[in-house]
């Protein structure tokens, strides 16, 4: 992806607003009017490498922000061991309070399990029924045939 400084910054600007004219704006291009920046906006939103560039952006950010399943499954057996501690409000009298570590309720540790429990299908009944069947079409219904 080859981009000059301009259409990088516009590419950023556009991550961070979501607004085309805005970016354009804030790159440093130049327009007469709002809708020459809105069509210009929209014809550097439609080159491949802006777009790949902003695309590939987005991705990246995308994986920082959320979390993957086997990050989830990581938290959940730390929280179910007890090695994960949470942080409580602990009164020390008139009104103070220090922040001190404490270990993961025990409704929370079974809550974890569960979860963990859903996810290896542990309380799944599965039960395999095998049956050979015939069928037979019986047809006794009276018609205007037999009149």
């Amino acid at each position: 992806m080859k981009l000059n400084e301009n259409q990088k910054r516009f590419a950023d600007y556009y991550i961070e607003t979501g607004n085309g004219v805005d970016a354009y704006r804030k790159a440093g291009y130049k327009a007469k009017s709002d809708a020459t920046m809105r069509t210009n906006a929209s014809k550097l939103l439609t080159n491949p490498n802006v777009r790949a560039y902003i695309d590939d952006k987005i991705a990246q950010k995308d994986d920082e922000r959320v979390a993957k399943q086997d990050e989830i499954l990581q938290f959940l057996t730390k929280v179910m061991r007890g090695e994960h501690t949470e942080q409580i409000p602990v009164g020390k009298g008139e009104g103070y309070f220090e922040l001190e570590d404490k270990d993961t309720y025990v409704k929370d540790r079974v809550k974890a399990a569960e979860l963990l429990g859903k996810r290896y299908a542990m309380w799944t009944d599965r039960q395999q029924v095998d049956a050979v069947m015939g069928v037979q079409i019986v047809d006794d219904v009276p018609g205007s045939d037999e009149e």
